[in-house]
């Protein structure tokens, strides 16, 4: 497919659109196509500036309880039953607004941390340069990071899986700096991103369907990870036991 043809498919691939055949030969193309891959970078950067400047308006919750704290004070003895009653009705339907307002935002703050993994898979396979350090040796990569993140993580020996590591480099998720490693199965490059576990968004551990990619998320030992990439459900499962029993 020409190159005209793959730009005008480059927003559906990031907005998790196109087929799942179609985002892995964008995906490889990518890899191959300078043009095109500078294209992507592009999007991705301007997609991460709109989401910053949309966030920066977000309405808090002071409101929601200022308005309660309002009607919950016009509830005085003497009033009516069908006042009380229409307070009462009132304050329930302003909570039950807090109460639903609350999980859009638990949802809106999962899917906001899904998109900007994907934005940070897609840029840095689209780079010249996807990995800072370049190793399939782990006792290269480990050491590393050492005083590049706030933290230490264990990495897998892989020998006898199915799976090769490329390397690595340090990232950021809201500001948090992180390690991103890139492994390899068959012929599709997944991403593993490593973070100290903080308050924020709600998420499930377990398997999860983000924008094209398949998703694998868990805690342990104070971390956060997630495997993101195109590679099967059952790749992305089994690379992640993988990398539970890491010692």
């Amino acid at each position: 497919m020409a190159c005209e043809e793959w730009s005008g498919k480059v927003d559906l691939y990031l907005d998790g659109e196109l087929a799942p055949a179609e985002a892995s030969a964008l995906s490889v193309h990518l890899r191959g196509c300078a043009a095109c891959a500078a294209q992507t970078i592009e999007r991705v950067q301007l997609k991460r500036t709109v989401n910053f400047a949309g966030k920066r308006y977000e309405a808090s919750a002071q409101l929601r309880n200022k308005i309660v704290k309002s009607i919950a004070a016009k509830s005085r003895p003497g009033l009516g039953w069908w006042k009380l009653g229409a307070v009462a009705a009132a304050i329930l339907l302003v909570a039950s607004g807090v109460l639903y307002s609350h999980l859009g935002r638990e949802n809106a703050g999962r899917q906001r941390i899904y998109s900007e993994l994907a934005d940070l898979h897609v840029a840095t396979l689209a780079s010249s340069a996807p990995v800072d350090v370049l190793s399939s040796d782990r006792h290269t990569v480990k050491p590393w990071f050492q005083g590049k993140v706030p933290f230490t993580f264990n990495l897998p020996e892989l020998q006898g899986t199915q799976f090769n590591l490329l390397g690595g480099r340090v990232t950021y998720l809201e500001q948090t700096p992180g390690a991103h490693l890139i492994y390899q199965v068959r012929k599709h490059e997944v991403s593993v991103f490593i973070f100290p576990e903080r308050s924020g968004p709600s998420l499930p551990s377990g398997q999860a369907n983000e924008l094209t990619f398949n998703v694998e998320t868990w805690t342990q030992n104070g971390l956060r990870y997630f495997i993101l990439g195109d590679a099967s459900p059952d790749d992305i499962q089994a690379l992640s036991r993988v990398l539970r029993d890491a010692k």
